[in-house]
């Protein structure tokens, strides 16, 4: 592979403004084809759920977000805390437009605030021991 046409990591995002698909064989042409046609369908999926769904199951992303850095060994402060805010951004922010589920969400948000509470002062007093 040259420079110009190796694969995109995350220290070199693909550049699509470099991208000529008349360099591709017809077997990465099939593919790209294929790739292509697989996003068209998942966007006319995701089009067809109702937005709060959508939104609702973000929010329950965040939430397994912050309960796995809240996990970790040693705790992972910081980015639960973000996690955590964001939760409750979009669950307060929004109330009851999220749907049938926004008390749930109400909860959900409760529990992931108590649960960073108890490992905060579980880390606080392991640091005094």
């Amino acid at each position: 592979m040259t420079d110009e046409t190796s694969a995109a990591s995350p220290d070199q995002p693909f550049d699509a403004a470099g991208f000529d698909p008349e360099q591709l064989d017809q077997e990465q042409l099939d593919a790209l084809a294929e790739a292509e046609q697989a996003m068209a369908d998942a966007r006319a999926r995701l089009g067809d759920v109702p937005a709060e769904v959508v939104v609702t199951n973000h929010v329950m992303g965040l939430y397994e977000l912050a309960a796995i850095h809240l996990s970790a060994t040693p705790p992972n402060l910081e980015p639960a805390a973000l996690a955590i805010d964001a939760v409750a951004c979009l669950v307060d922010g929004l109330g009851d437009r999220l749907g049938e589920e926004a008390g749930t969400m109400r909860d959900a948000l409760n529990n992931i605030r108590l649960a960073f509470v108890q490992v905060k002062g579980a880390v606080g007093s392991d640091d005094t021991t």
